[in-house]
């Protein structure tokens, strides 16, 4: 079971100013690109240990693992190949 890339939101808004939901991002696997928002998220709730994983909508590849820890977060994007994050 998985949730949309509006999930990440609220995690990634804590690391980053803009919101990230709306950032293109194009899959390492498949070159399929779309909005954060479009990712399929799996994990536990914001802030536990397990973190969130986002898989791409097309071909399933880990695009984004975003894991937070008391005093650091944790963001690994070696599945995504770009990311257009928008500035206005």
């Amino acid at each position: 079971m998985h949730v949309d890339g509006n999930a990440l939101a609220g995690p990634l808004s804590e690391i980053f100013t803009v919101d990230m939901t709306a950032a293109q991002g194009q899959c390492a696997g498949c070159g399929q690109a779309g909005p954060v928002a479009g990712l399929h998220v799996y994990g536990d709730a914001p802030g536990h240990a397990m973190g969130m994983v986002a898989r791409c909508p097309g071909c399933d590849n880990v695009m984004l693992r975003l894991v937070r820890g008391p005093e650091a977060a944790w963001l690994d994007l070696r599945g995504t190949v770009s990311l257009r994050i928008p500035l206005g």
